[in-house]
């Protein structure tokens, strides 16, 4: 149903490259040209812009509705210009569920999501009622798909056990694998749930320090191996995870999304996989 690498769209505005109207809908092209036909967003990306700016690229782009998928997230009360709040909070309520999902389809242009994501998980969330703006969203053809982002286990079961959760959008990366331990990859294998992934490469190209070091010379001798590139293995590393994670990749670079889709291809041998947990975790597994 989505593209085997998702690219996100949250540095496609304000909050990053400020694309214009023109090099979004060329963007666009470039992605589904690639094979990358899956566009990630957020209702609060650019301070609740960035939706709005991507519609407008999308409607004049000539691409066809039925041949890309759409995903958003709700839920999160951002502080910004766009929004009269106190304070940064959670809603959930069944008016602003509903509200935040058709004021998305709005912005892009669209008639339904493919999947409609909860943002964050609120301590003040009741499943009954997602349930019910859930079953409302998709039986009016609104929304085709329904899951979360950044839930533990117990919170996505919580959810799980009203409405059917399809997708979880967790942080997952080679620095940052904790999904891996914690019971959550493992919960979503056995339940059927796909693992979206965002900041896929973690933090090798932004932080120095002894892990990314390790990680990078490791790398080292493996790039001539696979003929690859080091963000195409750090993504390589997640694609052989059995639970099938699919990584939501950031960067507007044109030749770096070109570059994802080989990381596809790659079939990191056994050995070589735990070379570079090894190298993450600083010791061998036990």
């Amino acid at each position: 149903m989505y593209s085997k690498i998702i690219v996100g769209t949250m540095s496609w505005g304000s909050w990053g490259k400020q694309l214009s109207e023109h090099e979004m809908a060329t963007l666009m092209h470039h992605c589904i040209a690639n094979g990358i036909n899956t566009f990630d967003h957020a209702d609060i990306y650019g301070g609740y812009t960035t939706e709005a700016d991507f519609g407008k690229a999308f409607a004049n782009s000539g691409i066809k509705r039925d041949s890309i998928q759409l995903i958003s997230k709700c839920g999160i009360q951002y502080l910004c210009e766009n929004r009269n709040n106190k304070v940064k909070h959670y809603d959930y309520s069944k008016e602003y569920i509903i509200k935040s999902a058709e004021t998305s389809l709005g912005h892009l242009k669209t008639d339904y999501l493919d999947l409609f994501l909860l943002h964050r998980p609120s301590p003040l969330m009741h499943p009954e009622t997602i349930a019910e703006a859930i079953s409302q969203l998709k039986s009016q053809g609104k929304i085709k798909a329904f899951g979360v982002s950044n839930f533990t286990t117990s919170q996505t079961e919580l959810i799980a056990n009203s409405v059917d959760v399809s997708v979880n959008q967790i942080e997952f990366s080679l620095t940052q694998h904790s999904a891996m331990h914690n019971g959550s990859l493992d919960q979503m294998l056995l339940k059927n749930i796909a693992p979206m992934a965002w900041s896929p490469l973690g933090t090798i190209f932004k932080t120095a320090n002894e892990q990314t070091r390790r990680i990078l010379e490791q790398m080292e001798t493996l790039m001539p191996k696979y003929d690859a590139t080091a963000d195409q293995l750090l993504l390589a590393w997640i694609l052989r995870h059995p639970a099938g994670i699919i990584p939501v990749v950031g960067t507007t670079d044109k030749q770096r999304l070109a570059n994802t889709v080989r990381a596809t291809a790659i079939q990191l041998e056994l050995e070589d996989w735990f070379l570079l947990l090894t190298a993450s975790q600083g010791h061998k597994v036990p």
